[in-house]
């Protein structure tokens, strides 16, 4: 199985339970693996044989910095939803953190896994 990654992804967003998160943009950040065959974009050498991970992080962008969800649990869903969906990825783990969230901790957040290997 060949992995397509993108990692430390910085967005800002709308997220949290609290009044104040609902008023102050945080930044998230994702690291994500897409499973995606690369044999045949390894012998064309053409972008159009593979999985365009400038087009995947421009959709995920877009998507984040217009959410506005209250727990980084359903945040987490959607994004795995677009990129299985939309770019025709069978597998996808993403660990999404919440950088500061908990006082004393540098870091929070969530790591999912959705599709099949």
């Amino acid at each position: 199985m060949d992995i397509i990654f993108l990692g430390g992804l910085e967005i800002k967003t709308i997220i949290g339970i609290y009044d104040w998160e609902r008023e102050t943009k945080q930044i998230i950040e994702l690291n994500i693996e897409m499973a995606y065959d690369i044999s045949q974009a390894a012998t064309s050498d053409d972008i159009n044989d593979t999985l365009d991970y400038k087009a995947v992080s421009k959709r995920i962008i877009s998507f984040v910095e217009q959410s506005q969800f209250f727990l980084v649990e359903k945040l987490i869903e959607e994004i795995a939803n677009i990129i299985r969906i939309e770019f025709n990825v069978p597998w996808v783990k993403i660990n999404l953190n919440k950088k500061g969230a908990i006082s004393g901790a540098s870091d929070v957040g969530i790591i999912i896994e959705r599709g099949e290997k």
